[in-house]
């Protein structure tokens, strides 16, 4: 007797989970890639000063080159998930990372091609967009498949991890290289060290014959191994589907508003503050807690804590104290507790990882891909329009205030959507199952 079609989907899904030896080996892989990914994609703010300078840009075309990255970025959010559904996580970020690395390498040259390097520079700002998009909702994706239930949260929070050192890595570093060596420097070597990866990456952890499949796959259009349909129209009927979009959305807004002002902030409210203790001590903080989210996560979950109790509890810590924090930073005069505001809210945003980027895994794993896709966009979408608002805000009211009110009522919103609404019972599953 044949069992279930979903039975046979799960039993199958615990037959290609890794053991822990390539659990780790690949955490630590993905780890390095994620740091690497964002080493080559703030490597373009970090020289756009000199970069201006030697190209003659003013602030509107300097700006139109830092947001064409953007623009590409938001395309393939879906794609990339889906890609990562059908053909497998690993090589869609393997693929994309070469393509990246590359084009970052490629960078100096292309700046010098002709004389119309605002088009190059935007063009490849635009591509290294499109091929950067794909990389987290691919990794949701693979975590999805290959990383139990009770370890998820802290192999993504690990991983999630790599986006600050990243951010550090080109911050510190690239900061060296572009006073040594120049601007171009700073590309060789994001670029240089992403195609080390590849080739790291493609020896010992991926499976040759399993990449030229895949390539075939994109190539041809070849049906792959899965010939399970994914229940579409049953997904978006969820309300807790909708609740996670949702959150993944506030949470992304609020993200890129303290992201894109809190410099403009420090600079203009504490004009004799040190620049690397505001752009460096938030980020020293993220690191760990993103760590501890994961690992806190998954420790009540093996305690035996309800799924759905720990990820409402992590998106507590994540979009509710973190958004009181941001709303402390209106109405304080002192930089140092500015600072600890500013760092206690980016530092909590953290817990994010091990709430409702997981939660997308909870609820379907075989579409894990192609639903934080989804989400992604929403929220880098949103984040564009948030920031624009907070600008706008700024210039109308001439306070502060208002910014960090607005991105406590984002945060505020999104929280409160998932607590009434959030689950993590499995919705890419015919039969009704019980709540995790």
């Amino acid at each position: 007797m044949q069992p279930p079609p979903d039975e046979a989907r799960r039993d199958a899904a615990q037959d290609t989970q890794w053991s822990r030896p390539e659990c780790q080996a690949w955490t630590g892989a993905l780890l390095l890639g994620t740091c690497l990914l964002y080493c080559a994609r703030v490597s373009m703010p970090v020289c756009s000063v000199s970069m201006s300078q030697d190209f003659g840009w003013n602030k509107k075309e300097a700006g139109i080159v830092l947001s064409s990255f953007f623009w590409g970025y938001c395309l393939t959010q879906v794609v990339g998930g889906h890609l990562g559904d059908r053909i497998g996580g690993e090589k869609v970020i393997l693929l994309s990372a070469s393509a990246w690395g590359l084009i970052t390498a490629a960078t100096p040259l292309l700046a010098h091609l002709g004389s119309t390097h605002l088009v190059f520079m935007t063009f490849s700002r635009i591509l290294t967009g499109l091929l950067q998009g794909v990389y987290f909702p691919a990794l949701t994706s693979l975590l999805s498949q290959k990383v139990r239930e009770s370890e998820r949260a802290f192999t993504y929070s690990t991983v999630g991890a790599g986006s600050q050192f990243g951010t550090l890595v080109t911050g510190a570093v690239g900061s060296l290289l572009l006073d040594w060596y120049g601007w171009q420097s700073v590309f060789y070597f994001s670029g240089g060290l992403t195609l080390l990866w590849v080739c790291y990456v493609y020896r010992y952890l991926l499976s040759e014959q399993d990449l030229l499949l895949a390539l075939g796959v994109l190539a041809q259009g070849l049906p792959t191994s899965r010939h399970t349909k994914v229940p579409w129209r049953q997904l978006f009927r969820k309300p807790s589907v909708w609740a996670v979009v949702f959150s993944q959305l506030s949470s992304a807004c609020s993200f890129f508003i303290l992201l894109s002002w809190l410099p403009t902030f420090f600079k203009e409210t504490f004009p004799s503050s040190k620049g690397w203790v505001f752009n460096v001590v938030p980020w020293l903080v993220a690191i760990p807690a993103s760590l501890f989210s994961g690992f806190l996560s998954d420790h009540l979950i093996n305690q035996g804590y309800r799924t759905i109790t720990v990820r409402k509890f992590m998106q507590v810590m994540g979009l509710g104290l973190s958004g009181v924090f941001a709303l402390c930073l209106g109405h304080t005069s002192s930089f140092c507790k500015s600072v600890v505001f500013a760092s206690a809210s980016i530092g909590l945003q953290t817990f994010n990882h091990s709430g409702i980027s997981v939660n997308i895994q909870d609820l379907a794993p075989s579409c894990a891909g192609f639903l934080f896709g989804v989400a992604n966009t929403a929220g880098a979408l949103a984040g564009v329009v948030g920031v624009c608002l907070g600008g706008y805000l700024i210039e109308t009211t001439g306070s502060w205030t208002s910014v960090f009110n607005l991105v406590a009522a984002i945060s505020s919103l999104g929280l409160c959507t998932f607590l009434v609404f959030g689950q993590a019972q499995r919705v890419d599953l015919s039969p009704p199952h019980e709540d995790l």
